[in-house]
C-alpha cells in the first residue's frame, strides 16, 4: 500500500501563484508514476499532470502546458505541482495519485486539496 498526503492548496488572486505538495509513504518502491487530477464543481475528473518516479518524464494536460511544473524529491518521497499564472478555470480539488509498477494504472489517491482562484 502506498499512503498520499496532498498540501499547499488555498485561495489566490487570478495570475497568482501555488505550490502543491504531494508525501508519499508505505511501499513507495511500487510507484512507477506519479499524478496530480483535479475535479471542478460539477465536472468530471481530469489528468493535470504527471512524473515518471524513476526517469523524471513528465506529462501535462493542454491546459496548464507553460504554466504548471511538476517535480520530486526522490530522498523526501515528495511530489510538488508549481502553479503558475493561474486562471479562476484552475479553480478545482487537487488530487495526488500514483501509479502502480505492476498495474501502471492509478491505484492511490489523496485525499485531495482545494484550489480556489478568485478572479
Amino acid at each position: 500500500q502506498v499512503q498520499l498526503v496532498e498540501s499547499g492548496g488555498g485561495l489566490v488572486q487570478a495570475g497568482g501563484s501555488l505550490r502543491l505538495s504531494c508525501a508519499a509513504s508505505g511501499r513507495t518502491f511500487s510507484i512507477y508514476t506519479m499524478g496530480w487530477f483535479r475535479q471542478a464543481p460539477g465536472k468530471e475528473r481530469e489528468f493535470v499532470a504527471s512524473i515518471a518516479w524513476t526517469s523524471s518524464r513528465t506529462y501535462y494536460a493542454d491546459s496548464v502546458k507553460g504554466r504548471f511544473t511538476v517535480s520530486r524529491d526522490n530522498a523526501e518521497n515528495t511530489v510538488y505541482l508549481e502553479m503558475n499564472s493561474l486562471k479562476p478555470e484552475d479553480t478545482a480539488v487537487y488530487y495526488c495519485a500514483a501509479s502502480h509498477m505492476a498495474t501502471r494504472t492509478y491505484d492511490y489517491w489523496g485525499q485531495g486539496t482545494q484550489v480556489t482562484v478568485s478572479s
